[in-house]
């Protein structure tokens, strides 16, 4: 769908892969960028940068004008944080504050990148987009701001007549994960030789080049307010941490730890990143989180946006050849 294109989030991973997606077909883009934020990923793309924050209601409405598409990539992805309302301001206000620049400016057409995160769980099962999902499920602070802003979202399209598709997004993984995500920092470490045993959890891995043409395909073909998981193949923990060690020439982890002697390992480390900094290795919500295998299904998209995705196997060593590329695994 031609038009001129504001990519939020643009200098993270996903983001940065959306903006290489739509100058591929040759679109016009602006990105939205903090002032300080790491720009490695669209530092040598033809793109227009407007400097701002979802916390400056100014800055997204200078950043919206004269755009006729929307796709709202940025969040504060952590499943730790120090200052949890820090995120819910950015995750939840910020996404209000953006979508009504959007509604004031005229965009046309606006894709909203929610997440798997907001669905619920089959136990034993694959959930799709209507999984029942309530608020008082969702554990931690960074399931619950995406709850809430795609429930902002989705009010505002009902009330306010705003031209939003949402996608879900499971668990991407690929070239430009520069942070790294959390998923990010578990390939590093695998890779690694780092993680010597696992917990029984499962998830959906996508390479995140498919979760960028997604975003494309619901901007020219979803139906307004409706929502649609855009995800790979769902794997066991122990499947994932075996392929990379496929494909890094190492013995896969045999242990496998139940979680109960691990929560006072996260209570430690988490009051160690309170009082040094930085992220810890293993943490209470993480741990909660593991309970359940995040299986889910792409057929909605598949169907009705045409979405199709490469297999696991390609999308994990996509991510551990980049990698490889940046130093961070030998």
């Amino acid at each position: 769908m031609q038009g001129r294109y504001l990519v939020t989030g643009a200098t993270g991973f996903v983001g940065s892969a959306i903006v290489r997606a739509l100058l591929a077909r040759g679109d016009s883009v602006r990105v939205l960028a903090r002032p300080q934020s790491n720009r490695h990923n669209v530092a040598n793309l033809q793109v227009e940068v407007a400097e701002g924050r979802l916390e400056d209601e100014a800055s997204l409405r200078k950043a919206v004008h004269g755009c006729t598409h929307l796709i709202h990539t940025a969040a504060d992805y952590r499943i730790w944080v120090p200052d949890p309302a820090a995120m819910m301001r950015a995750n939840v206000e910020g996404t209000r504050t953006l979508m009504r620049a959007a509604l004031a400016e005229g965009v046309e057409r606006i894709v909203y990148t929610s997440s798997v995160a907001t669905l619920g769980h089959v136990e034993g099962g694959v959930a799709d987009e209507d999984t029942p999902s309530v608020l008082d499920d969702k554990v931690g602070p960074y399931k619950q701001s995406k709850f809430l802003a795609e429930e902002v979202v989705r009010r505002m399209v009902a009330e306010d007549g705003l031209p939003a598709v949402i996608v879900n997004p499971s668990t991407p993984v690929g070239p430009g994960d520069v942070k790294p995500t959390p998923t990010g920092r578990m390939i590093v470490e695998a890779a690694s030789g780092r993680m010597p045993a696992y917990v029984d959890t499962g998830l959906n891995i996508v390479h995140v080049e498919d979760v960028a043409e997604g975003h494309l395909l619901a901007m020219e073909k979803g139906r307004i307010g409706e929502r649609y998981i855009l995800g790979g193949d769902n794997l066991s923990l122990a499947e994932i941490l075996g392929e990379i060690a496929r494909l890094t020439g190492r013995k896969p982890p045999l242990i496998k730890l139940p979680r109960a002697p691990l929560y006072p390992l996260a209570v430690a480390a988490e009051l160690w990143a309170r009082l040094a900094g930085g992220e810890p290795f293993v943490t209470v919500d993480g741990l909660k989180m593991s309970r359940w295998h995040m299986f889910f299904s792409s057929a909605k998209a598949e169907r009705e946006l045409g979405y199709r995705h490469r297999s696991a196997q390609e999308a994990l060593s996509a991510a551990v050849t980049w990698f490889r590329s940046t130093g961070e695994v030998a």
